[in-house]
């Protein structure tokens, strides 16, 4: 059994609660009220923190893809252009910081380069996200390690070979790996939930789940297999303009979800078998033998 690994106040391994993290990603399409909306609603939830993602626009958009003329609700724009627009700074992190602060949960993101990695120590975040499109980023990587804060690892489009050289660099003291398949939405025949089994053995440290699917199964079906944290998009609405808003949950579905998360790992025992409290009734009325 992999030990835990501490992520702010929270404990995060087999035995502990679930850790239930609301990707808001960038589902705030570039507003901080909205992203405040969405930190709350998380909260109200029960969930455990709050994940962005921090670009460094004119690093992390591929050159090819940077004049790439794009719809948008703020015009047609190039794919860089586009980028800045949703992309959030100093001032409104700090107000982030502060309504996490207020309402109890906790926030960190996805950095996609290294000034990224930079900037969110300011804020000294809990823990560092790596993106399944960042998993072969060695500098990115490396930058990460050296905070020397916990890392979570998302291992959607990669590798087993890609994932053991991520992991050689992050180290494993402080790592939680998650399992995803970088699919949106996700169909369920490209889960392979059976994965989460996979990596626990052949890295040792807590694992747990990053969906993309539509519903709530297979997100209770990882917890059921021993996913020890759970991560899914939440937007308002998921018809709003943007990448992940098709393949994330609306606010009572997150409800749903966390209610249904804590429901199921109490369910799930401590597999020694006993007669229970309330089985003794029932026994004594309907046993006739023994």
């Amino acid at each position: 059994m992999s030990a835990s690994v501490q992520i702010g106040e929270k404990s995060v391994g087999t035995g502990d609660p679930v850790y239930v993290i609301a990707e808001i990603g960038i589902n705030h399409n570039g507003d901080v009220e909205l992203a405040k909306k969405l930190i709350e609603i998380a909260a109200d939830a029960g969930a455990d923190a709050v994940k962005f993602q921090k670009r460094t626009p004119e690093i992390a958009v591929p050159k090819d893809q940077r004049n790439v003329m794009r719809d948008t609700p703020w015009g047609r724009m190039t794919y860089l252009d586009y980028k800045y627009k949703v992309e959030f700074e100093d001032e409104q992190y700090a107000e982030i910081d502060l309504h996490c602060a207020k309402h109890g949960v906790q926030w960190f993101a996805s950095p996609w380069d290294v000034p990224s990695v930079e900037f969110l120590e300011k804020f000294d975040v809990v823990t560092h996200k790596v993106a399944s499109a960042s998993v072969t980023d060695v500098e990115l990587l490396r930058a990460l390690r050296e905070t020397g804060k916990p890392v979570i690892l998302s291992t959607g489009m990669s590798t087993l070979e890609e994932i053991d050289a991520a992991v050689e660099i992050l180290g494993t003291d402080k790592l939680v790996v998650l399992h995803a398949t970088s699919t949106y939405p996700l169909p369920p025949e490209e889960a392979n939930l059976r994965t989460i089994e996979t990596l626990s053995e052949r890295y040792g440290v807590p694992v747990g789940y990053s969906g993309h699917e539509r519903g709530l199964q297979i997100s209770l079906a990882a917890v059921a297999l021993g996913a020890v944290a759970v991560e899914r998009h939440v937007t308002l609405d998921r018809t709003m303009w943007g990448s992940d808003h098709a393949a994330s949950l609306e606010p009572e579905g997150f409800r749903h979800l966390v209610r249904d998360i804590r429901i199921l790992q109490t369910a799930m025992g401590d597999g020694v078998k006993r007669v229970f409290e309330g089985e003794l009734a029932p026994r004594a009325r309907l046993r006739r033998v023994g």
